[in-house]
């Protein structure tokens, strides 16, 4: 066999991998040189040609020629009677060319030139999705759901590169199953053993961050800037933004006509509450919308302690708190302020704590009350029956047994 075909050994590596012919040469080119230099010495002279398209690969190795008796390399000279039957032409000094054979090389050389192409071509590939993942962090990518474990889930793009969702980067009311269709950020890109590592995340504030940009054109174009996203994901979220055109309203570009561009963004956050809020260097201002939807009497802001005290009817304060305290602990992530909340002093004078009331409400429920807000008899009894029920995981029929038991204080 005059030629090294490589058609029927390598073809699986070109026609399933992801590499460019260039790519491909170069790869071949190198370990056949490795071996070659192994096998001839460093100061051997080689021409390697490969053609991919039908798999042909020759190798030419050049020696000078020398005087019969002058050979004192044969890997890089050839006695020059030695020449001459080849080529009687032949003159002392030039390069004598000969094909390597395939016959030239053993069994085990054969075996270590696949070896070492199969991981050439592994680590090319590892190195191209390390690279092209680490230009990627921080972009949405849609993949398919491979295979669901208890602590992560495996996703495959459409070039079968694995990506890992973490349970803990996972929206607490995300179900997949296998074949399901799925959006994250990516969020880490990491090598771990010599293997790329794709962390993505549903729960990044970057997450929401990129939604925006793909559901609201003036946030891509920039014509809106996003000062500041918090979330507890899955349940609420808010994002601070701004318009440098004053023909723009930042809310409203966000929100869409009726809710049309927000909706969208909700269902993929599995109904996760967002709160847009014009952004303000105003201080006292920023704090007041961040607490929305509740509305606030008076605010006393600390500049030196980042603290704030806020004083509102205490029909706002359970609004302001929020279900499970997200409301009030997402303002203060947002606006870098802690933020305590009083009753107006002057509504609460015949007003009664809860708490005194454990004689004859359990102390779950009072808890359940207190996370809201309602931490007095009369800001549970502002509030509609159907409103508490929504705002805690109390039953109606235990609401409407606590509002006959508060109201009972205030009979004549």
């Amino acid at each position: 066999m005059d030629t090294i075909n490589l058609v029927e050994t390598f073809s699986e590596f070109k026609e399933f991998k992801n590499i460019d012919r260039e790519t491909m040469m170069r790869i071949l080119e190198d370990v056949f040189h490795g071996l070659l230099i192994k096998k001839f010495g460093e100061e051997s002279k080689f021409d390697i040609i490969v053609n991919i398209d039908n798999g042909d690969l020759e190798i030419w190795h050049y020696r000078e020629i020398v005087e019969d008796d002058g050979v004192e390399d044969e890997n890089l000279q050839i006695p020059f009677s030695d020449a001459i039957k080849v080529e009687p032409d032949f003159e002392i000094g030039e390069d004598f060319s000969e094909q390597v054979k395939l016959a030239d090389f053993g069994r085990r050389e054969i075996l270590s030139i696949r070896q070492n192409l199969v991981s050439r071509i592994m680590e090319y590939e590892k190195d191209n999705v390390y690279k092209k993942y680490k230009e990627s962090v921080g972009e949405i990518i849609t993949g398919e759901v491979y295979q669901v474990w208890k602590k992560e889930i495996l996703v495959l793009d459409d070039e079968d590169i694995e990506l890992v969702l973490p349970k803990s980067e996972q929206i607490p009311s995300d179900y997949y199953r296998k074949g399901d269709s799925i959006r994250a950020v990516v969020s880490k890109v990491d090598m771990k053993n010599n293997n790329p590592i794709i962390i993505l995340s549903r729960t990044s504030p970057v997450f929401l961050e990129r939604l925006f940009e793909a559901e609201v054109p003036e946030v891509y174009d920039g014509l809106i800037t996003i000062k500041n996203i918090v979330r507890v994901p899955g349940e609420r979220a808010k994002i601070a933004v701004e318009s440098y055109d004053d023909r723009i309203d930042p809310v409203g570009a966000c929100v869409g006509m009726k809710g049309s561009r927000i909706h969208g963004i909700v269902r993929e956050l599995k109904n996760e509450n967002i709160d847009v809020i014009n952004f303000t260097n105003n201080t006292s201002l920023y704090i007041q919308r961040a607490l929305s939807p509740a509305k606030i009497s008076s605010i006393k802001v600390d500049d030196d302690s980042d603290r704030a005290e806020v004083y509102m009817k205490p029909d706002q304060v359970s609004l302001a708190i929020g279900k499970g305290g997200f409301n009030i602990k997402l303002a203060g992530k947002l606006t870098g302020y802690e933020i305590d909340v009083y009753r107006d002093a002057d509504t609460d004078s015949e007003d009664v704590d809860i708490q005194e009331f454990d004689d004859e409400i359990d102390q779950w429920i009072i808890d359940d009350l207190k996370s809201i807000g309602c931490d007095t008899a009369k800001s549970v009894l502002e509030l509609e029956p159907k409103e508490l029920v929504k705002r805690t995981d109390l039953e109606e029929e235990t609401i409407l047994e606590v509002i006959r038991i508060l109201k009972d204080e205030f009979v004549d």
